[in-house]
């Protein structure tokens, strides 16, 4: 309809029209909704009737959820715009990250390929140097060159094996092998060592320790061999003991133990590993950050040879990718000191006979990961200029 120029026209949203006790309303369902039209003069003589101002009360309710509504609705779209900036920075951050840990983690390799080579000639050699006529003087100086190259070497592998921990890149591999020969593989490379000390060093294997198991031999060598060498390492005098055993649910020398041992017909068993010494020992205080990368005791005073601080760390992350765990004992300073853990194998059926027992060899390109018996297992080293040694002397972290 025509609307005359002095009123004005005002449209209101979807009122429910029982809501208005109006008197000439028009007959419509109390369930109806309509489009309302409030048209008013705007000379400002006309009077505010009740159900008109009943009309705006509930207009400016509606306008206010409304803008309420919308003021949300802005903030969510914008708080979500947000997100999704943040969400796209993350994800090339996450992949700039990733391109970053493989090639350091390519470049660690790399470098320590190359290194390598070199850093094995000079301990051959300084090893077979020992072996001849030298003047005091001579000796100490290649027993220093030796001594330095071992410790470099160390440092190269650990810091490639911790690189590969923490990208996750480190794979177990699980085959059967001679349990007893691991340990006999960790005397023969830690006792000729202690030896050099005069440290006495003995090997305990309980009667209920099986032979062979299923498990990364490589991975427990390594872990063996870094406990033991640090007992030597730290050893001025006295004993070094190493003891292996199946871990019992009972033992209530078993620091946090497994909630959990199962029995032989599951397949599994857990072996203890107690390392034992009379060294330096370590405050009580200062366990906790052993197992920390690059972290060293304060008795620094009573530690010679420090390494780097990444021998126990990188234990730690093995023993736990094991489904293990370690710990440490220890009452003080020149106290001793125990290092004890945990880790899961598999079962498997021993051979009759444990000492004779042939090696199937892997095809050519793929490395021995058998079950040979490693007694007097003592290969020959032969150098690029062809020089062999039958007696060469090696280690992995002492």
């Amino acid at each position: 309809r025509y609307v005359p120029p002095e009123v004005i026209a005002l449209r209101v949203p979807l009122l429910n029209l029982s809501n208005f006790q109006i008197n000439d309303w028009p007959d419509v369902s109390a369930k109806s909704y309509a489009i309302m039209v409030l048209i008013l003069p705007t000379d400002g003589t006309r009077k505010w009737r009740e159900h008109e101002l009943e009309l705006v009360d509930v207009v400016a309710d509606q306008v206010a959820v409304a803008l309420s509504h919308a003021a949300i609705l802005e903030e969510s779209m914008r708080a979500r715009k947000q997100l999704t900036e943040q969400n796209d920075a993350l994800d090339l951050a996450w992949r700039e990250a990733e391109m970053a840990i493989h090639a350091r983690n390519d470049f660690l390799a790399v470098v320590n390929h190359e290194m390598r080579t070199p850093m094995h000639a000079i301990i051959a050699l300084s090893s077979l140097l020992l072996e001849t006529e030298l003047t005091p003087e001579e000796r100490l100086m290649i027993e220093t060159a030796l001594k330095s190259s071992n410790l470099l070497e160390t440092l190269v592998n650990d810091v490639l094996d911790l690189s590969r921990l923490e990208d996750d890149n480190l794979e177990l591999d699980i085959e059967r092998f001679n349990l007893h020969g691991v340990f006999r593989e960790v005397m023969n490379l830690v006792q000729p060592v202690a030896s050099v000390k005069k440290l006495s060093m003995t090997l305990i294997l309980s009667p209920d320790l099986p032979v062979y198991a299923v498990g990364d031999e490589n991975r427990l060598l390594q872990t063996i061999l870094n406990v033991a060498g640090n007992a030597v390492k730290f050893t001025k005098q006295g004993y070094i003991s190493i003891t292996a055993s199946v871990a019992k649910s009972e033992s209530s020398r078993d620091w946090q133990p497994p909630e959990f041992y199962p029995a032989s017909t599951d397949g599994y068993f857990y072996l203890r590993v107690q390392v034992k010494d009379s060294g330096c020992g370590v405050l009580p205080e200062d366990i906790p950050h052993l197992f920390t990368k690059f972290s060293q005791p304060r008795n620094g005073s009573n530690r010679i040879n420090n390494g780097a601080g990444l021998g126990l760390a990188i234990c730690k992350r093995f023993i736990n990718t094991m489904g293990g765990h370690i710990w440490i004992e220890s009452e003080g300073i020149d106290r001793g000191s125990i290092v004890a853990f945990i880790v899961q194998l598999g079962m498997c059926d021993n051979h009759s006979d444990t000492t004779t027992h042939q090696v199937q060899m892997p095809p050519k390109g793929q490395a021995n990961y058998g079950s040979g018996d490693l007694i007097g297992h003592k290969p020959a080293f032969r150098d690029c200029f062809g020089v062999t040694s039958s007696n060469a002397r090696y280690q992995r972290s002492l």
